[in-house]
């Protein structure tokens, strides 16, 4: 080896690990740089490798789990849904003598000979015949007649109340000539607008002629000894983790909002406005799997999807495993895999946990979006979300025909020319591009998307 001795203006680092003249110090030439001695000239034995003291810091994945990426090239998404085949409505007010109050639109869904079940909030029901319905737009009421009394005394203590009603059927005499009501369907029509998201990393070109280097590992996967780019690894993986969050959380803006946008409906916005919100749960409490139960009733009340996936924060993880550990002693800690055969081999290599309650399989997994101290899991208010698995089938206002897409997916601006799912460029002097005077290099992220929640009534939001 060549001799050494102490670097004269300070420590220079090198681009590869060899000792030289350079990189070389000594105890009595150390003092001052880079502050690796203390006040009394102690060596430290330094550590090279950097600690990973957070783990896996990134919280991406949850779309990639349970939907899709679809360009687009228009400045909104438009897709429509069926609405219900049959008639019923609630909180309805009603006389004892059988007038119910209805909007004009409800009114004339209904007509003379229907017979529909009326019940109120006790559980009280009759079976009625539809015996009068206006054709004015005044009359905003229709007149049902009790088939087993003469009135609905029954019905919320024999005053005016709210009820429920659908129709089962309907009862003609001979000989009656039109009759019904011609069915219009109801078709939903939803949008949502792609929203444009931005970062960038910047770095001094006198930075990028000094190269310091420490051995990594990071999140995407590269390991070995990186210089500077290392915080420009980090920049980009921080925006992908944007990318997933701000379909998560985006807003859209109120009629009195104050920002400069107009801002997106994401998936927690989308199920408070359409779907379901839990509240209040304690699964591993006493009633817990009744409370469970009350979702699955729910549940039957809208799609009846199968196959559903819960994305949960630890607390809510922990408590539906002590409810599963109750009633099923199979496996660690009672664990359920009913939807992997009972395996917990084949469940935990997917990363989920499953079981099966009534017709319904639960595929449960924990969401670090919800755990992590520097997302969700700072502020809480979530506690996790149901997510159906597999298709629905919607007609698409593009492409003017039925398709089939996840309940779940981004649609992002793109052509043949310009693809905006996620942009990156280079400008500036350094690194080897010369786009500006500017003495640095900036690396610039872009991309435009939005979300798509179809059938957001078969998902749940637990808060």
């Amino acid at each position: 080896m060549a001799t050494l001795t102490p670097g004269v203006g300070g420590l220079v680092p090198r681009p590869i690990k060899q000792a030289t003249g350079e990189n070389y110090f000594s105890l009595s030439a150390a003092s001052g740089n880079l502050q690796f001695f203390n006040d009394t000239h102690e060596l430290p034995e330094v550590l090279e490798q950097e600690v990973e003291r957070f783990g896996k810091r990134t919280i991406g994945g949850f779309l990639r789990m349970v939907g899709a990426e679809m360009p687009m090239a228009s400045d909104r998404v438009v897709w429509s849904e069926q609405g219900r085949l049959h008639i019923a409505f609630e909180g309805k007010s009603m006389t004892s003598d059988g007038v119910i109050t209805l909007t004009k639109a409800e009114r004339d869904v209904f007509a003379e000979g229907m017979t529909v079940v009326v019940a109120d909030s006790n559980g009280n029901e009759a079976k009625a015949r539809v015996e009068t319905v206006p054709t004015d737009d005044v009359t905003l009421t229709i007149t049902i007649k009790n088939y087993a009394a003469a009135n609905f005394t029954a019905l919320n203590g024999g005053v005016t109340g709210n009820v429920k009603l659908f129709v089962f059927g309907s009862e003609y005499k001979k000989g009656v000539g039109e009759s019904g009501v011609s069915i219009e369907p109801v078709v939903t029509t939803f949008d949502n607008k792609p929203i444009i998201l931005r970062d960038k990393y910047v770095v001094d070109a006198s930075d990028m002629a000094q190269i310091g280097w420490i051995e990594v590992t990071t999140e995407a996967g590269a390991s070995g000894y990186l210089w500077y780019m290392k915080a420009e690894s980090e920049a980009r993986l921080r925006f992908e983790d944007q990318l997933e969050m701000a379909m998560v959380e985006a807003e859209k803006k109120g009629a009195s909002g104050a920002t400069a946008t107009e801002g997106m409906e994401g998936l927690f916005a989308a199920i408070q406005s359409r779907g379901i919100q839990y509240s209040g749960t304690d699964f591993d409490g006493a009633g817990g799997l009744s409370e469970f139960d009350d979702l699955l009733a729910e549940l039957d009340k809208q799609g009846s999807i199968e196959e559903n996936m819960l994305f949960l924060d630890r607390q809510k993880s922990l408590e539906i495993d002590n409810m599963l550990a109750a009633q099923n002693s199979y496996g660690a800690g009672g664990t359920s895999y009913g939807v992997f055969n009972n395996e917990e081999d084949m469940a935990l290599n997917l990363g989920f946990s499953g079981f099966r309650r009534g017709s319904y399989d639960f595929y449960k997994t924990d969401w670090k979006y919800l755990n992590d101290s520097t997302t969700r899991g700072l502020i809480g208010g979530i506690e996790g979300v149901l997510v159906p698995a597999g298709t629905s089938s919607v007609y698409d206002e593009q492409l003017g025909q039925n398709i089939s897409r996840p309940f779940l997916h981004v649609r992002y601006r793109a052509n043949a020319q310009e693809d905006r799912r996620m942009k990156s460029w280079v400008t500036g002097s350094a690194g080897g591009n010369y786009t500006s005077a500017e003495d640095q290099m900036k690396v610039h992220y872009l991309s435009e998307r939005t979300l798509c929640v179809q059938a957001a009534n078969n998902f749940v939001l637990f808060k």
